[in-house]
């Protein structure tokens, strides 16, 4: 329940069935908040969540229009067996609902059944909660009765029949609930489509709910983007996983990760980067094949093109980072950042033991360590000499 409040925020009112005794008396449990009001009230079941919004208000424009006690929500199935059948009279108003175990064998032929969601007049529900009755064998309290009871009030009670009777699937197990994510996601898929958004294979491609999505951005097969915002002109290549993150338009990404992290337009990401949390990535950058990134920000038109590792930090505009380059951010007890400032070199496997700072315009010779500060539009070269010795193979071979 304080997982439920926390997601849904403050503005709801939560009431809690402690002794579960049918939907009956669930919607018993809500009683002190229908006190004052006569308007209509919508009764959804937690484990149907393919309900759309338009469906939802239908019914309630069918109950308010056509004057109704209540109406409720119906679907035509091919098959169905287990749902309560729909009996109308011949003004086509609804008599009953009758459950599968209970109905004749001319009832079962009916292919109308309850989908489970009701709109009824606020003080009607409650006339109808005080004659409900416990039923056998569990003695619970069932919802379906309030049909009955309003036809013995000499209340009207209608239906509205769903468009789609997928919009009415439950959930009951992991087999079901699979089920109603794929139409979930498709639902998703389709509005991004709608919207200007090119999914090349919309079965394998997964964004959630939460994500927003620019036009003529193209998401290729096998992509998964949660809670991110993806803008105009965006190519998310196949096997790419973008959480919690931000791309700017016209940027590509290719068989990479990006968690957490900013990137900016223009900018050209994998295959197979790992963007981690924290990191910012500017305009017109490249961020190569295996290189990680964690916590660290990087300027404008800088290139980090590949077996790169940058933790903890801080890099300008229009640098070039060579491959095998290591940001060695941590001393075993604590992280520590390094700066590289703009229009720098770092040549092929260095590594820049933080914190250190490479000034404006300097180079770093590959293979250096580098443990101290390099002023701007320096030469680095930390690295011992190169030394040859001429025939050393044959004396080795002479001393075995």
């Amino acid at each position: 329940m304080q997982e439920l409040k926390d997601e849904l925020g403050a503005d709801i009112f939560f009431a809690e069935q402690a002794e579960r005794l049918g939907t009956g008396h669930a919607v018993m449990q809500t009683l002190s908040f229908l006190q004052g009001t006569d308007d209509y009230v919508i009764i959804m079941p937690g484990d149907m969540p393919l309900y759309t919004a338009k469906t939802i208000q239908s019914v309630y424009e069918t109950a308010s229009s056509g004057g109704y006690g209540c109406v409720l929500l119906t679907a035509e199935y091919n098959n169905p067996f287990g749902y309560g059948r729909i009996i109308r009279d011949t003004a086509g108003n609804v008599t009953r609902i009758v459950e599968e175990a209970n109905a004749t064998v001319e009832e079962k032929k009916i292919c109308e059944a309850n989908a489970f969601l009701y709109c009824i007049k606020a003080q009607l529900l409650r006339q109808c909660l005080e004659k409900l009755q416990p039923k056998p064998p569990k003695n619970e309290y069932y919802l379906t009765d309030v049909v009955e009871i309003l036809n013995s009030m000499g209340e009207k009670v209608g239906a509205y029949v769903a468009q789609d009777a997928t919009e009415c699937l439950g959930v009951n197990d992991r087999v079901q609930l699979a089920q109603v994510a794929k139409i979930l996601r498709a639902r998703i898929v389709i509005r991004h489509m709608e919207a200007g958004v090119t999914v090349l294979d919309p079965d394998n491609t997964y964004i959630d709910a939460d994500s927003s999505i620019g036009e003529d951005t193209v998401i290729y097969p096998g992509v998964i983007v949660e809670n991110s915002r993806i803008g105009s002109d965006v190519t998310l290549y196949q096997g790419s996983r973008i959480a919690n993150s931000e791309i700017g338009d016209g940027t590509d990404v290719q068989n990479s990760v990006v968690l957490g992290a900013v990137v900016g337009k223009h900018t050209t990401v994998g295959p197979y980067a790992y963007l981690r949390p924290g990191t910012k990535i500017g305009d017109k950058c490249r961020v190569g094949d295996f290189v990680e990134v964690k916590n660290s920000n990087i300027g404008d038109g800088t290139k980090v093109s590949h077996l790169t590792y940058i933790g903890d930090g801080d890099l300008g505009k229009n640098i070039n980072v060579g491959c095998g380059v290591v940001f060695v951010n941590y001393d075993g007890k604590k992280k520590h950042r390094s700066t590289v400032d703009d229009n720098a070199f770092i040549g092929c496997n260095t590594n820049l033991i933080s914190p250190v700072q490479v000034g404006e315009g300097a180079y770093i010779a590959a293979g250096s360590t580098v443990t101290d500060d390099v002023p701007p539009y320096a030469l680095c070269i930390a690295r011992s000499r190169q030394v040859i010795k001429t025939d050393w193979i044959d004396k080795r071979h002479d001393e075995e």
